[in-house]
């Protein structure tokens, strides 16, 4: 008997996000681990560096299948970039410590732990994905640059929360210090790209904590006895 269209039309359906094996037998991939193929060679490449080729060899599927299950390559790149911030979220929940300043300096230790990994490429994908673009990558890179100012509010966010509960001074802006947290951030993943080490990238995460504005002690004594008086 003959299929009808319909029937036809149905099968085709089943068979998208398939890849024939060598013995000509459809196979279902797994979109997840797809995605995280995906977003490797994009971390070790870049948006632009990476081609359809790349990105279909490193998934095991063919394009047909990629543009069905991850729509274009911009698409694709998005996907990944959220599949990486699933990833990521663990690192954010030590700025939930009690201590600001410990809570950050933790991150930061963390960041240059993740970046030197041999289990996956160095640096950091928000700041190595697209640092320079042509004309056809432009939104990709407004969208990394729109991700790590998200990330920089963050910070600021938990700074302002330190300055509202006493460890910070006064006269601290929230926003300017955040900004100069989330640039060491971004500075630790190109050093790492670039092949510094851990242990020289731990040095500078202690120096740029050296900037951390202290209370002055002697101003807190004088406030304390002003109230008793």
């Amino acid at each position: 008997m003959y299929d009808s269209p319909g029937l036809r039309v149905s099968r085709y359906s089943i068979l998208i996000g398939m890849k024939k094996s060598n013995l000509g037998r459809p196979r279902a991939f797994d979109a997840n681990e797809a995605l995280d193929k995906a977003l490797e060679i994009f971390w070790q490449r870049g948006y632009e560096g990476t081609s359809l080729s790349d990105l279909t060899e490193a998934m095991g599927i063919t394009r047909p299948s990629l543009y069905a299950a991850f729509g274009n390559k911009e698409e694709l790149f998005r996907k990944a970039l959220d599949r990486y911030a699933e990833k990521a979220s663990g690192a954010l929940s030590v700025l939930e410590e009690p201590s600001a300043r410990k809570a950050i300096h933790k991150f930061l230790t963390q960041a240059v732990s993740g970046q030197c990994s041999q289990k996956s490429p160095r640096g950091c994908l928000l700041v190595q994905g697209a640092l320079s673009c042509s004309e056809e990558g432009e939104t990709v890179r407004k969208e990394l640059a729109h991700r790590r100012s998200q990330m920089e509010q963050v910070f600021r966010d938990r700074l302002i929360r330190a300055k509202n509960e006493g460890e910070l001074p006064d006269e601290t802006d929230p926003a300017d210090l955040a900004r100069y947290f989330a640039t060491v951030s971004q500075g630790l993943s190109v050093q790492s790209a670039g092949g510094a080490t851990s242990e020289e990238l731990l040095k500078v995460v202690d120096a740029a904590m050296r900037a951390w504005p202290e209370r002055d002690a002697r101003h807190e004594s004088t406030t304390e006895l002003d109230m008793q008086a």
